[in-house]
């Protein structure tokens, strides 16, 4: 299932969807076994917004939208950052956990940042 996502989409749209699934996935982890109830919603909310964005993004009608939208997904991506930083200071996620979250949405930060530099040097 997942290979189908993978030979259609581009970078940052095929990896924030798969950053979207891990937070589902640790969301429920979170909720129902960890009984962390109000940070794991905030980051469900915050991870799963950023490729919702770049999806809205990529369906724009003009390059400003494109890049507003982008820009959304940047601002989603970083409060995501935040809210992993806590749980992982408030001992909810392990330094196994932590470490590799970080690296997937310091990518998608630095992904995105890229496309919107370029986005508005060629607007």
């Amino acid at each position: 299932m997942e290979d189908q996502f993978k030979e259609k989409d581009n970078v940052i749209r095929h990896k924030s969807f798969e950053f979207s699934v891990r937070i589902v996935n640790l969301f429920k982890i979170l909720y129902y076994e960890r009984n962390e109830k109000i940070l794991s919603q905030q980051l469900l909310r915050s991870g799963t917004s950023i490729g919702a964005n770049i999806e809205e993004g990529i369906a724009a009608f003009s390059k400003k939208e494109f890049i507003y939208k982008l820009q959304i997904s940047y601002k989603e991506a970083n409060e995501s950052f935040y809210w992993i930083k806590l749980l992982y200071r408030t001992n909810y996620i392990n330094d196994v956990e932590f470490e590799s979250l970080k690296l997937n949405i310091e990518e998608i930060i630095k992904l995105l940042t890229s496309i919107i530099k370029s986005a508005k040097l060629n607007s």
